[in-house]
């Protein structure tokens, strides 16, 4: 199954995606909840539900709604660094021996066609196209033989980085670098474990057309049940939780010379058997907020 959040006539539900078309959940299966955040907590009942209108007749063609970030405000957003073997070895780094883990703010989350901000701090706006998880199910203590029963689904992510923060600074602020506000688009669906191996999928990153990052998913160092394996063992993971599984070599931070992202860019991840997001970068408009 591909479970998508879209908006429609101004109301945002959730509905799956069936090729270039969209059943509405709320018209097929009203009892179900209609934010994904509340049907991944309803665990198997939910999915189960779920399931049983794939064949439903669709409603709208994708083109008549907005996709949206399949979960607009995840509980938490985990990502690791130096995942693919290319990758460390362009960043002058040696193959970790374990996931290097850091998180971004849940406020970073963006849709899979939504603009990226590129903020006025920053001449350093970087792209990392990413293999991303969802988590289903509330677990701790989850071995790896265990953890592809708590995956609810995989996705396409752009774990986009302002590296003045994220490595200039003194001391480096990953944090900062990495949790700006529209530095998350991921979409555009969460992908059943059934659909896919995401072991063995080719991801490509474009920035305006040009080929930027082209790996399989083998090569990532800590596998996605590795990650789960370890991340479970400090604290507890939850439905919803968004996990970005780290990029592979072709980071414009990387490159000679450097190719960072400029406003009016275009940057398309994409990997097989998930689709892919495509965002414009444009300037940050004014954002304060006092609520």
């Amino acid at each position: 199954m591909k479970l998508i959040t879209f908006t429609e006539s101004a109301h945002t539900r959730i509905g799956l995606l069936q090729g270039d078309h969209v059943i509405d959940l709320s018209q097929v299966a009203p009892t179900l909840p209609q934010d994904m955040l509340t049907l991944l907590q309803s665990g198997d009942a939910g999915m189960q539900e779920v399931a049983q209108h794939q064949e439903a007749k669709a409603h709208y063609h994708v083109n008549d709604v907005v996709l949206e970030a399949p979960i607009k405000r995840p509980p938490k957003i985990l990502a690791i660094g130096l995942n693919y073997r290319a990758h460390a070895a362009e960043s002058n780094m040696e193959i970790p021996k374990y996931p290097v883990v850091f998180t971004k703010q849940a406020t970073a989350a963006n849709g899979p066609y939504a603009p990226i901000h590129a903020p006025a701090e920053t001449n350093l706006l970087d792209y990392e196209g990413e293999l991303g998880m969802v988590i289903g199910k509330r677990c701790r203590r989850v071995t790896k033989a265990d953890a592809p029963n708590v995956v609810a689904g995989y996705c396409v992510l752009n774990d986009v980085s302002v590296r003045e923060w994220q490595f200039l600074a003194t001391p480096p602020q990953f944090t900062m670098g990495k949790s700006w506000d529209t530095h998350n688009p991921y979409g555009p669906a969460i992908v059943t474990p059934d659909e896919v191996d995401p072991h063995n999928l080719m991801l490509r990153t474009f920035v305006n057309g040009d080929l930027r990052q082209e790996t399989n998913t083998d090569d990532l160092i800590f596998d996605c049940y590795d990650i789960i394996e370890f991340l479970s063992t400090a604290f507890t993971l939850e439905p919803g939780d968004v996990i970005a599984t780290g990029t592979p070599s072709g980071v414009g931070a990387a490159m000679q010379p450097q190719a960072t992202l400029q406003v009016g860019d275009q940057v398309k991840v994409e990997i097989e058997g998930l689709g892919y997001i495509n965002n414009e970068v444009i300037a940050e408009p004014d954002t304060a907020i006092i609520a």
